[in-house]
């Protein structure tokens, strides 16, 4: 597998990449390397552990770990952008894990150019290669806000097109993704669905208590974001929002690009707080503690895919609150859920007015988060999101297994055995 991101980072795709390597590692009796890179991920920092490493080999869970360094921006514009993807294909290149030959490659996209370390590792062993389509830094780009990302966005689209246009199957996590990828050059018959799954357990510690100790004010309706502080996310409408409302407790919670500017602009709000990620084991216990789970989306950005937190936030029971565009995947994936509001995105008037309406009304507030952890447990496990993974990655084997070429007699047997090295 191909992931810049991995354990020990927690937010975005990493614990999704971490938990398909360890249940391929447990569940196959498959040696599994990850071609991985250094623990920054949101803060865009540096883990101070791995300061000074340039490359490593960790192990995790039964899971081989190559951490290659790699340039890490602390501010978002396409020249860094583009630094951070031509250092992560350099240390790929230079220095490729030393593992026998594998049975398929994985990728987690959007990295670019970790798809394109994927796709050519795939294509130097004959073997099948499957690209996981997270997000598209095509879209990305153009809408973010970076500057200078309107041009960036037709490189990273033609890199995109090569990438998926050289893979046996490709796998999106929400069907909103579909015509994008067909847009991109891969047909319909390709493309299989393999959605994320909520990667936390439920609550342990009663709210009250977990509220008591983070100090929050008794009687106001808490509104938390958390996760990554970028561009992309427009968290400017969460601040405005308690600027407008001082009835409510603002709460954003985790790391990222934009944090600082965002402690800027709140500067002398006593109804905004910021905290810093906490624990694996503490995450579910804080988002169950607060009155409603917020996500945002600046009102410029396609929304096709489904935020890596929505899964979480179903999870915890409280009903969700999205400042999002109205026809993408996180709307439909509220709807589908029937799990809280879909507010106009940059709006604080309306994320607002949806707190109030949670606050009038608590028992039909629980009820409402109580339909998201329904749906959670029903189509978002972790067993399900897994199973569909490796349906994914048998299927491939399969499809590459009756393809003539000099590789099908290594894809059948690999195929026929169902075990062995599995990805770069």
């Amino acid at each position: 597998m191909v992931s810049t991101n991995f354990a020990p980072e927690q937010a975005g795709i990493g614990p999704y990449a971490t938990q398909i390597a360890e249940h391929l590692a447990a569940t196959r009796d498959a040696e599994v390397h990850v071609l991985a890179g250094l623990p920054h991920y949101p803060a865009w920092r540096l883990s101070p552990a791995y300061r000074g490493v340039w490359q490593t080999v960790d192990t995790h869970r039964g899971v081989f770990v190559h951490r290659r360094r790699h340039s890490v921006p602390p501010r978002q514009t396409a020249v860094r952008r583009a630094l951070y993807e031509a250092s992560i294909l350099a240390g790929g290149l230079l220095a490729p894990p030393r593992i026998g030959r594998p049975d398929a490659v994985l990728a987690q996209v959007p990295s670019l150019a970790g798809g394109v370390l994927a796709a050519r590792l795939a294509r130097r062993y004959g073997v099948p290669f499957l690209p996981i389509v997270q997000d598209l830094m095509g879209a990305a780009a153009e809408q973010s806000g970076i500057r200078g990302g309107g041009r960036a966005a037709g490189a990273a689209a033609a890199v995109e097109r090569r990438v998926l246009g050289a893979a046996t199957l490709v796998g999106v996590i929400h069907d909103s993704f579909r015509e994008r990828v067909r847009a991109l050059g891969v047909p319909e018959e390709r493309i299989r669905l393999v959605p994320n799954w909520s990667h936390i357990t439920g609550p342990t510690t009663p709210p009250v208590h977990v509220r008591a100790r983070l100090g929050w004010p008794e009687g106001r309706t808490v509104l938390l974001h958390a996760g990554n502080m970028g561009l992309k996310q427009g968290l400017e409408v969460l601040v405005e929002t308690a600027r407008r409302a001082p009835d409510l407790h603002v709460v954003l919670m985790g790391d990222g690009s934009q944090r600082q500017r965002l402690a800027a602009l709140a500067e002398g709000l006593a109804n905004v707080e910021f905290l810093s990620p906490v624990s694996r084991e503490d995450f579910p216990d804080v988002l169950a503690a607060a009155d409603a789970l917020v996500v945002t989306q600046r009102a410029t950005v396609l929304d096709m895919s489904v935020p890596s937190k929505l899964t979480s936030y179903f999870a915890a029971g409280r009903p969700v609150v999205a400042s999002v565009a109205e026809t993408g995947g996180t709307a439909e994936e509220i709807r589908r859920a029937r799990a809280g509001w879909v507010v106009r995105p940059e709006d604080p008037d309306a994320l607002a007015a949806a707190a109030r309406e949670i606050a009038e009304d608590p028992a039909a507030a629980d009820a409402i988060g109580a339909r998201g952890a329904d749906y959670a447990r029903d189509h978002l496990s972790r067993a399900a999101g897994l199973d569909r993974v490796t349906a994914l990655l048998e299927e491939a084997l399969l499809r590459h297994s009756l393809t003539p070429g000099p590789a099908t007699a290594h894809g059948a047997a690999r195929a026929t055995a169902g075990r062995g090295r599995v990805g770069r």
